[in-house]
């Protein structure tokens, strides 16, 4: 048994930079405390729920849990992939980061996407970033969480199984998440899951070209391009752009003088990253958040 755990990690990881790469810190079951430099998180460890806090030193990541677990736990499995340890950026951060701004890429250890410990779980999370604020993405999640997720004694609640969100209906989605056109989609998606017709998590290895995988995500209802090639960066899959409104604004501000233009133009820009291009035009439109 054991309560607390360290993990090594790389020279070149920047824990605050991940935690921090896009939004999902600020989601439910994940709580960031910024002054701590401290991610939580509400894992699910055999029916049970485990809190765990997560820090950085030089000796790696140093995982604390609110009680015991055993040797063979899942969790530091989890935490490894949720900050993406096993990811190797060495060809994106010599071929592309060593001029044209992106030179602090590379230099500061950016460039890893915080992920979820499931696909499932960042699949519903990125059906509730589409069409809406960011505001009323954390309040889907947040209910989703609270309402539907495994509750520990402390209070704090793990995200929903498929086998949770599957035996709600849509008036339910509608009227207590408040998840509006998606709630269909929800319920669609979690029996899918909790039958077993489809499986999220085989995405993360499959060998299908990535054309062809994002076909797949995108058979799932609710799934268009854009999170398609957003749940794509999550699966290290980095050959799509994933334009939302908000990208496309930084775009504009940043390279085009603050004037609309066209898709194509903005992929054009980052062609020459090829498969590298979406997380060039992330690391790009989010350079302000992380200068020293």
């Amino acid at each position: 048994m054991w309560k607390t755990r360290t993990i090594k990690t790389e020279p070149s990881f920047n824990f605050q930079l991940t935690v921090q790469s896009h939004g999902w810190y600020d989601l439910l079951p994940f709580q960031f405390d910024e002054p701590k430099s401290t991610l939580e998180y509400a894992f699910l460890e055999g029916g049970k729920v485990v809190n765990a806090s997560v820090s950085h030193s030089k000796a790696g990541l140093k995982i604390v849990l609110d009680r015991p677990v055993s040797e063979e736990s899942a969790i530091p499995a989890k935490v490894r992939h949720i900050f993406r340890l096993d990811d190797d950026l060495e060809e994106f951060y010599s071929e592309f980061c060593g001029k044209d701004g992106f030179e602090w890429v590379r230099s500061r250890g950016a460039g890893r996407l915080l992920r979820s410990p499931t696909v499932f779980e960042d699949l519903v999370k990125t059906m509730c970033t589409t069409n809406c604020s960011w505001g009323l993405t954390k309040n889907m999640v947040a209910n989703l969480v609270n309402l539907l997720g495994e509750r520990s004694n402390s209070g704090n609640s793990a995200f929903p199984t498929p086998d949770d969100m599957a035996k709600q209906d849509e008036k339910f989605y509608r009227n207590e998440v408040r998840a509006g056109y998606r709630s269909a989609y929800f319920v669609e998606l979690a029996e899918a899951v909790a039958s077993k017709k489809l499986d999220p998590e085989s995405w993360m290895n499959s060998e299908l070209p990535t054309l062809e995988l994002k076909k797949q995500i995108k058979s799932v209802k609710g799934i268009g391009d854009y999170a398609a090639e957003n749940l794509l960066k999550l699966l290290a899959r980095y050959d799509g752009l994933a334009l939302d409104s908000w990208l496309r604004a930084q775009f504009y501000k940043k390279h085009n003088g603050g004037r609309k233009c066209s898709d194509k133009k903005i992929d054009k820009r980052y062609s020459k990253f090829g498969e590298w291009k979406g997380l060039a035009i992330w690391c790009d439109m989010t350079a302000a958040w992380h200068a020293e």
